[in-house]
């Protein structure tokens, strides 16, 4: 695989973004929002455009969930294991890139699994899931699952699909971005 100029750019202002967004939603939201018991994180959503721009894409999510874990920094585990969640879900999308839907939902369940049941419980106090009495791991795999669903599976997809409008798709190609159909 050739790396291209483009592609580091591309990888960048992406990774980039991601840093930024969760900073501006921690700034305006709070903290907890991106990292708390039940995090939304938006910038999650640009996990969804590895189906568009491949391993761009999926290196600058993991490069910005490491830069982001490690400036609000809870615990060196979440700031090793969650680029490697991102990594693993941004990896699917490009996978199963031409099931865009079931690919994101599958990024969801992946983040959710690795970072809700895998760790985060162990870091920071468990929600309560409608007044449920379950397991610490198993609230916040829920709870982390539901909340990446929403970045990845509702917004990302989103996303996803307006830049895949043909429009869109070729202004993108013909700023010399390569794109995945």
């Amino acid at each position: 695989m050739k790396i291209e100029a483009r592609d580091i750019t591309l990888t960048a202002v992406l990774a980039s973004s991601y840093v930024v967004i969760n900073l501006v939603q921690a700034a305006t939201v709070g903290n907890p929002a991106i990292s708390g018991p039940v995090q939304l994180r938006i910038a999650d959503c640009l996990i969804s455009l590895a189906a568009l721009f491949g391993w761009p894409a999926v290196a600058a999510v993991t490069i910005g969930g490491f830069l982001t874990n490690a400036y609000v920094f809870m615990h060196p585990v979440d700031v090793v294991v969650g680029p490697i969640a991102n990594l693993i879900a941004a990896s699917l999308v490009f996978w199963f890139r031409r099931r865009q839907l079931p690919a994101c939902i599958l990024a969801a369940f992946a983040i959710g699994i690795i970072v809700g049941g895998g760790y985060l419980w162990l870091i920071v106090p468990s929600p309560s899931i409608f007044g449920l009495e379950l397991p610490a791991w198993m609230a916040m795999m829920v709870s982390i699952t539901v909340s990446s669903l929403i970045a990845t599976g509702v917004i990302g997809y989103g996303l996803l699909k307006v830049l895949k409008k043909p429009a869109i798709r070729e202004s993108l190609e013909s700023q010399g971005l390569k794109t995945y159909k």
